[in-house]
């Protein structure tokens, strides 16, 4: 309950609070966990949001979990390198929700045939023995068979590689979930406004997003992964350039189980994704847009909706004309470097202690979370904890590729890729309910910590993007959800509102032939 969880994070002094509750503040607070269930040593370890967990960066980007192979034109050949080993590492830990995906690379010159051949040749030698499967090419007739939709002027030749996806909310939830079992304190709707230290002690002035309570938490330590916030939390710290990426979701362009890799004129790469629960769906993305208003308020632009539709006609002719189903849209906190564009910005990223002690985690990529995580924990832990890393050999959340295997043999394979070990119980309640959405919805207010439409909708699951709603539709969504949270019809009301101008949002109208560069 979340008055319990309430009243453990104000009684005691915390060993280490983490703000932030995207994907490295979920990635450490299991690291730190965990290396003091490993040990043996008592650790008290608190993570607090200002929103709800991986509802900004870490939930709304291109589900993938990938080596970067755009960045090897840029020479970042560690980068990519580290990204491939974790890439493995993912594969490896959590096999319900990171599993392999093929792309299909459409090549349209001969240079592009040669210069991508090659860029794929040193992927597969980066990724060395943890590779997933070699790059091959795919000659004409059989790229027909695999994707006849594919624009065919000029088109040369093709390559399928492999990366691998990611259902990158729930990715995120299953590292608190384990956190969380391993005895972290987790607060979502917590606001830190002020910052004291005295001592070896810091007070953090918090605010309650739910009740506007307003109250005081102590730590010893703090970790700030606040992502695109880290400018307003800690401004003297700052060094991020913050990089809107949109995305839009189209009905299904793709035939064949592939996904489409296209390489823009620029070197930008725009994915042409399977998507939904149904798989009935493609996501196209995404974009790179130096972004100066509020992180608070990220949407997608008229230019970049009609730079993803051109780019989208331009490879699939029969999308011509279509308008998105839905779009979403969040920021790139990325390290100041020479890069004079949102595109060429490195995606490295910056861990360090500042002089008042405070560890801060900047840039990165979400497929270099744990390998970020495990950096940032070695500062933040205590001396007898340092060494202790675990991150890389222990199934998430208990998530084994034996259990997994096993429980995909007794039980929907669909859920258990969804779920994971807490299939089981899904399916179980799904019965005695009638219905699995019903089940989705109880799940993710006993376990979840949702405590809005948008935490059910955009983080347990991703049913706000795959299909258009209307108010009524939501205002049905909201009462079953209400139901289970003590909602009166005014908050239902409420709800409706936010949500419907969230999806509202997200279907802007542009014209195809209107096109910026990204």
């Amino acid at each position: 309950m979340r008055q319990d969880r309430m009243a453990a994070l104000q009684a005691q002094t915390h060993d280490i609070l983490i703000l932030g509750g995207g994907v490295n503040g979920a990635g450490i607070a299991r690291d730190l966990a965990l290396r003091a269930k490993t040990a043996g040593h008592p650790l008290k370890v608190a993570l607090i949001d200002k929103g709800h967990f991986s509802s900004g960066t870490s939930g709304r980007n291109s589900q993938l979990i990938h080596g970067g192979l755009r960045y090897l034109k840029y020479m970042e050949f560690g980068l990519v390198r580290e990204a491939l080993r974790e890439r493995s590492t993912l594969l490896e830990i959590a096999p319900h929700l990171v599993e392999p995906l093929a792309f299909l690379i459409p090549m349209y010159s001969q240079f592009a045939k040669y210069f991508y051949g090659t860029g794929l040749w040193m992927y597969d030698t980066l990724a060395g023995s943890r590779n997933i499967s070699p790059h091959r090419g795919v000659a004409l007739p059989e790229l027909a068979k695999l994707e006849p939709g594919l624009n065919p002027q000029d088109l040369v030749s093709a390559a399928v590689f492999w990366d691998a996806r990611v259902h990158s909310a729930r990715f995120v939830l299953e590292n608190l979930f384990e956190a969380e079992a391993n005895g972290a304190v987790l607060m979502n709707y917590l606001e830190a406004r002020s910052f004291t230290q005295q001592g070896d002690v810091w007070t953090v002035g918090v605010r309650d997003g739910l009740t506007g309570a307003e109250f005081e938490v102590r730590a010893k330590r703090l970790v700030n992964t606040t992502g695109p916030w880290a400018g307003e939390v800690w401004p003297k710290e700052n060094s991020l350039r913050l990089v809107r990426g949109s995305h839009i979701i189209l009905p299904r362009l793709n035939r064949s189980d592939n996904a489409i890799a296209y390489f823009e004129e620029n070197g930008r790469i725009i994915f042409f994704i399977p998507w939904g629960s149904k798989k009935d769906l493609t996501l196209v993305g995404t974009t790179d847009v130096d972004h100066d208003g509020s992180p608070d308020h990220v949407e997608i632009s008229e230019e970049e909706t009609a730079y993803l539709l051109k780019i989208a006609a331009d490879i699939f002719p029969e999308s011509r004309g279509m308008r998105p189903i839905a779009t979403y849209s969040a920021l790139r906190p990325l390290v100041q470097s020479g890069g004079t564009s949102a595109t060429s910005t490195s995606r490295e990223h910056r861990i360090w202690a500042s002089a008042d002690g405070v560890v801060h985690v900047a840039g990165g990529k979400y497929t270099t979370y744990r390998s970020m995580s495990e950096e940032a924990a070695d500062l933040a832990a205590p001396e007898a904890l340092k060494e202790i890393h675990a991150t890389a050999t222990v199934p998430l959340n208990g998530n084994s590729r034996a259990a997994i295997a096993a429980l995909k043999e007794q039980h929907d394979p669909a859920v258990v890729m969804e779920y994971g070990v807490r299939a089981p119980r899904v399916l179980e309640r799904a019965r005695e309910l009638g219905s699995l959405d019903q089940a989705r919805i109880a799940e993710a207010v006993e376990c979840e910590w949702v405590e809005a439409l948008p935490d059910l909708m955009q983080v347990s699951t991703y049913w706000a993007y795959e299909r258009a709603w209307d108010r009524e539709s939501l205002r049905g969504l909201a009462r079953e959800l209400g139901s289970r949270l003590g909602w009166n019809e005014s908050r239902v009301e409420q709800e409706v509102t936010r949500m419907a101008r969230d999806t509202s949002a997200s279907s802007v109208s542009a014209t195809p032939q209107s096109r910026e560069r990204f």
